[in-house]
Formats: structure tokens, C-alpha cells, sequence
């Protein structure tokens, strides 16, 4: 561990080193949150999605910190202010990567661990993997990806989701894109998503995570389903997805009620709380309800009562049966 600075909303940003066998040491920038008061419950480790950043946490991990509890954001290798190797980019190591921050920060205590997105399969990952750290297990639109179900070869699922070449474009241009497509998102997280591009003082923005290496993980993606990780889990787990209003495919993701449910049903103990209209970035469209149900979660891993529901939902009043989808300028699909 290295490196710790304070920044002006009281999150302290740490550097830990992970080590992978055969590969070079990588530098991991954390954003981590101590409650003033003592920690109140177990500690919560939160992972981001591909092509995202710790940043678009901050709003979630506030609540949580508030609540008593620890909270590290973790800033996956060549995403945010971690560093760049050439190598690792699957989610086995990224699960070893979050490994390493939890041991660092958290020896001889367990983490609910939760990821969004492609973040979901690395904490599923983790959890299969090193079940000694984790103590719950959430998943926030994500943790059940299998681009395999979605499309019906590698090429197909290369072409949709080759994510576009934006170096060049200017920050501000984006920043009033975003904030223009997604009106019901704080300026807070607005920016935080446009820091998942590197800002030049030119003005203009640059990739953190180059096309080639966001293709690696990819790849990993399709050849990595998480299906043979969930009879590993033994940890209490919610699931949330965010589901379009009306029933159907999406072009991407496939039938997600489905595979849900096939998730649902390969955990020990799961629980799904649907987000019925919600935003593929719930954490960043929805912190406080997000941050609400993981509560839930850190009682239930502590031994304290839930709600009493198996499965539950935010509907917030969307008739768009494709809203979960990726808006029409994101730099993670192409899309």
C-alpha cells in the first residue's frame, strides 16, 4: 500500500500493488471511504464495468459510508488511475486484482463484494475463487453476462461491441452529451462517466483503456461465462438488474430475465431485486436506492434481517422497453 491523499470530499485515494505470476506488478488506484464513527458493518469493495471507473461509484459509496461502513472503489488495471501493463486483461485476473485490494486493506476480514456489469462477473469471480474474503456478493446489472447467449458467433460479438474511437472528441462536447441523454443523472455522475476517457489539456479526450486491450477482455468474456462459478458461492447474494418495461430480447444482452433467473437458481442464496425501467449504470442513474438495497445485503451477511422478499422492484416510471440499453454515443459498445 502507497500513496494515500486525501481529496476534498474526504475520499482518500490508496495505491496497492497486485502481482500476478508472469506478469508485471500492476498499481491499483482504490477510492476509499472510513466512517467517522467506526465501522458499523463489514466493509464493502466495489467494482466498476468495462470501460468505466471507480469515480462512478462515489454517490453510492457516500450513502454506504454513511452508514457506517468501509467502502473501496477499486480503479480496475488501464481503467481510471490505475496503470496500463501490457498484460491481464480478462476477468480472472481482474478477480485477482480485487483480491489483492481486499487483503490489503481488509486482512482477516470478509468484504461485500459488488460489481456492475462486466464488474458482476469479476466479483463472481472473486467470490468462486477466494471465497475467504467475501462475505456477500452483489450484482448491479451484471454478474451473469454471457456474450455467448447474446450472439451467435465471436465475429458477430466483436462487430456490436468494438467500442468506438473517440480520441480527439472535445471533453465539454461529452460532458453536455451525457448530461443531455441522461437528464435524471447528478452532475456528480455525469462527470464521473466522462472520466472514463482521460481529459488533455488540449481539451480533448483519449481512451484510458485502448480498443485493443478492451477487446481482450471481450474476448475473455465470451470464452469466460461465469455459469461454473456460482455452485462455488455459498455467500448470501442480490441480484439487480435493470429491465425494460415491456418483456422481450435485447440485442445485446440477450433474454436478461432468463438469464437471471438461471443465476438466481445456481446461488445458494439469492435474492433479485428488479430495477424495472432502470438505466444498464443504475449506480450512477439510481445511488441512493442502489446504496439502500446493498444495506439489505450487509445486514443479511452479518446475520441481521432482510426485508423478507425473494425478489422485489424500483420501477420508476419508464413505458421504454429498450431504456436499459446503452445510450447511442458509449464509448463500451459502440453503441
Amino acid at each position: 500500500m502507497s500513496g494515500e491523499r486525501a481529496t476534498f470530499d474526504g475520499v482518500r485515494t490508496i495505491d496497492i500493488t497486485s502481482s500476478v505470476v508472469g506478469a508485471a506488478p500492476c498499481r491499483l488506484r482504490v477510492r476509499w471511504w472510513d466512517p467517522s464513527g467506526g465501522a458499523a458493518g463489514p466493509p464493502f469493495v466495489l467494482v466498476h464495468g468495462l470501460s468505466s471507473n471507480a469515480r462512478v461509484w462515489d454517490e453510492v459509496a457516500a450513502v454506504l459510508a454513511d452508514a457506517g461502513h468501509e467502502v473501496a472503489a477499486v480503479d480496475l488495471r488501464s481503467h481510471g488511475e490505475s496503470e496500463a501493463p501490457s498484460d491481464g486483461y480478462d476477468t480472472a485476473t481482474a478477480a485477482h486484482d480485487v483480491a489483492a485490494v481486499c487483503s490489503a486493506l481488509f486482512a482477516g476480514g470478509r468484504v461485500v463484494a459488488v460489481g456492475q456489469s462486466w464488474g458482476g462477473n469479476v466479483v463472481v469471480r472473486l467470490a468462486a475463487r477466494y471465497p475467504s474474503l467475501v462475505a456477500a456478493v452483489g450484482l448491479v446489472d451484471g454478474g451473469w453476462l454471457d456474450l455467448a447467449t447474446a450472439f451467435d458467433s465471436w465475429e458477430a460479438c466483436a462487430a456490436a461491441l468494438r467500442p468506438p474511437d473517440v480520441d480527439g472528441v472535445p471533453a465539454e462536447a461529452l460532458r453536455q452529451r451525457f448530461a443531455t441523454d441522461h437528464p435524471d443523472w447528478s452532475p456528480a455522475a455525469v462527470a464521473a462517466t466522462v472520466a472514463n476517457l482521460r481529459e488533455l489539456p488540449d481539451g480533448t479526450v483519449r481512451r484510458r483503456l485502448s480498443i485493443d486491450n478492451h477487446m481482450r477482455i471481450v474476448r475473455s468474456m465470451w470464452d469466460d461465462p461465469p455459469w461454473p462459478d456460482f455452485a462455488a458461492i455459498a455467500v448470501p447474494a442480490l441480484l439487480m438488474p435493470a429491465l425494460p418495461v415491456r418483456d422481450g430480447p435485447s440485442p445485446v444482452r440477450g433474454d436478461k430475465r432468463v438469464l437471471v433467473a438461471r443465476a438466481a437458481d445456481a446461488l445458494a442464496q439469492a435474492r433479485v431485486r428488479e430495477y424495472v425501467g432502470g438505466h444498464h449504470d443504475l449506480h450512477a442513474q439510481q445511488p441512493a436506492a442502489v446504496a439502500a438495497d446493498l444495506l439489505t445485503l450487509a445486514a443479511q451477511a452479518r446475520g441481521g434481517g432482510i426485508d423478507g422478499r425473494a425478489a422485489g422492484d424500483h420501477g420508476i416510471g419508464r413505458d421504454d422497453a429498450d431504456h436499459d440499453q446503452a445510450t447511442s454515443l458509449d464509448i463500451r459498445t459502440g453503441r
